[in-house]
């Protein structure tokens, strides 16, 4: 197996820290991690309890008296009206060495971690969030984390986020966080330029359009959204674990206008433009936000699915995850048309609001292929059904093209009356997510099966001849193209497979040769493409 290089991104940029730490302040608290402080679980690696947490000296502003922002004069206004909590016994947790790290007056308030030595020495300050909860009872610390790193090297370069989503546990690691109270940022690095390569979208992190330093508006903004939370509503929050579903949804709905567009794929793309971030409308909302109305986390579960362990020719599985909070599919398979049935269930803050209703709602992807259909009193449970398509604009009038279907899920609160509320209901949720990839490197062709439904016509499956990008972590490229044909029927009869060097193979309904055998699929590998190989 090829080694992963995991270097900082820009490097060449020389990292200067900002100015000193506010005037008239004291030095900011620190809490320093060591191997001896973690106890390791199931999920996690935990904080000892009985550890002693570094106290915030009282005379620290909330954010640097430089900042004359209009969100910072607003957070100032709300600190000095006992509206705002501030951000004593909040976490910050650079893993890029302070390639990208959050200026240390930017928020004094904010406890800063370090690693000893010796995770240091592991290389275990670095990259993807460590799976580190830090219980500062009677709750787990809130934690806004960063990273400006990425797989730079090997076979499969690629973003933490896609890391993630692509590596076994990433999807759960990034869970554990998320519902640990923490919120991270990483950048796209690459991942979502000319095509969104992520192979699912979900909120257990901010991902930042571009590469070095594009988190930090990012940090700045979920630091703004953190402090202007009133005392009680953030020690809510936390005490539920609902810190990173609160910031997720204060995020996405201060970037737009109205209930309509917030339940539309304009609040929910994959990845965020840090040079278009409303802040003011982020500070605002979190002051408004009170601890008895919280929204609640979404859960997903999937009872029933045509999507399966093992499809296609190499047998793979077309359950990338599982998560709570998003489901993300790959199709194989060789049908045009796949259905799944979603559950939805809260996870809400004691004494919190009911749940009026789910939303279900097509984010992304062709709106005539994708049918959904709720049911339950309380919309509870939806089927939805997908045909094959080809890959989109992510947006109307964007050259950036996916080829992906997400749907979000959303729990609508009882109460039009809570602070926060939107206009004719109560309040909407952060998103849980359903997505299903395509794997468009394969030319597929569809056409008529004579009842009025599709059926598959032909699979050029030659991405590395035909220069067709693929993620070599989850698909292959074989150097053939197989034409199908039918019985009368409608079953399958055989497969024509035509090589690249010419050969020809006939196969019958069950994939059979001429003599009987069997034909067994390994995937080999080059440098950069694996390869389907044929035995």
């Amino acid at each position: 197996m090829r080694r992963r290089s995991l270097i900082t991104l820009g490097m060449l940029a020389l990292w200067r820290p900002a100015r000193g730490r506010a005037q008239g302040g004291s030095p900011p608290a620190a809490l320093t991690l060591t191997g001896d402080d973690l106890q390791e679980t199931p999920e996690a690696l935990w904080r000892r309890p009985d550890l002693a947490w570094p106290a915030v000296p009282p005379d620290l502003p909330v954010i640097d008296p430089d900042d004359v922002s209009p969100e910072a004069a607003a957070l100032r206004r709300l600190v000095a009206q006992g509206r705002a909590g501030g951000l004593a016994g909040v976490v910050y947790d650079n893993r890029d060495r302070g390639h990208s790290s959050l200026p240390e007056n930017r928020f004094p308030q904010i406890t800063r971690l370090a690693y000893g030595p010796d995770l240091r020495a592991r290389r275990l300050d670095l990259g993807l969030a460590l799976p580190v909860l830090l219980p500062a009872p009677p709750i787990l610390a809130p934690v806004i984390g960063n990273s400006s790193t990425a797989i730079t090297a090997g076979a499969a370069p690629r973003s933490l986020p896609r890391l993630a989503m692509t590596t076994p546990g990433g999807p759960m690691r990034a869970w554990t966080a998320w519902a640990g109270n923490q919120t991270w940022v990483y950048p796209e690095h690459r991942d979502h330029d000319d095509e969104d390569l992520f192979p699912a979208n979900w909120p257990y992190m901010l991902i930042s359009q571009g590469s070095s330093y594009t988190d930090r508006p990012f940090l700045r903004a979920t630091g703004l959204i953190l402090a202007a939370l009133p005392a009680a509503t953030r020690a809510a929050a936390a005490e539920q674990g609902l810190i990173g579903p609160v910031v997720q949804m204060i995020f996405r709905r201060a970037q737009v206008r109205d209930r309509s567009a917030y339940l539309s794929g304009a609040a929910h793309p994959t990845v965020f433009d840090g040079t278009r971030l409303n802040v003011a409308a982020m500070v605002a909302r979190a002051a408004e936000l009170r601890p008895d109305a919280l929204p609640p986390l979404v859960r997903l579960a999937v009872p029933d699915e045509e999507f399966g362990d093992s499809a296609g020719l190499g047998a793979r599985s077309e359950r990338l995850f599982d998560t709570p909070s998003a489901i993300a599919r790959i199709w194989r398979g060789p049908a045009f048309r796949r259905e799944m049935r979603v559950t939805a269930a809260p996870t809400g803050a004691a004494g919190g609001p009911p749940v009026q209703r789910y939303l279900w709602v097509l984010l992304r992807g062709d709106p005539a292929a994708v049918r959904i259909t709720p049911e339950g009193p309380r919309d509870e449970t939806a089927r939805i059904s997908i045909d094959w398509q080809e890959a989109r604009p992510v947006a109307r009038g964007q050259p950036r093209t996916s080829a992906r279907v997400d749907v979000g899920v959303f729990a609508e609160t009882v109460g039009a009356e809570t602070a926060g509320a939107e206009a004719g209901g109560g309040m909407i949720s952060a998103p849980a997510f359903v997505s299903v990839s395509f794997p468009l490197h394969e030319a597929r062709v569809y056409g008529p099966d004579g009842t009025g439904g599709m059926r598959l016509v032909s699979v050029d499956y030659d991405a590395a001849g035909g220069g067709r990008r693929l993620d070599p972590v989850l698909h292959w490229s074989a150097p053939w193209r197989d034409a199908f044909s039918y019985a009368p029927d409608g079953s399958l009869a055989g497969v024509l497979r035509t090589g690249t060097d010419g050969t020809v193979l006939r196969l019958d309904a069950q994939g059979r040769r001429a003599d009987g055998s069997l034909p067994a699929y390994d995937i080999g590998g080059t440098p950069q493409v694996p390869v389907l190989q044929q035995r």
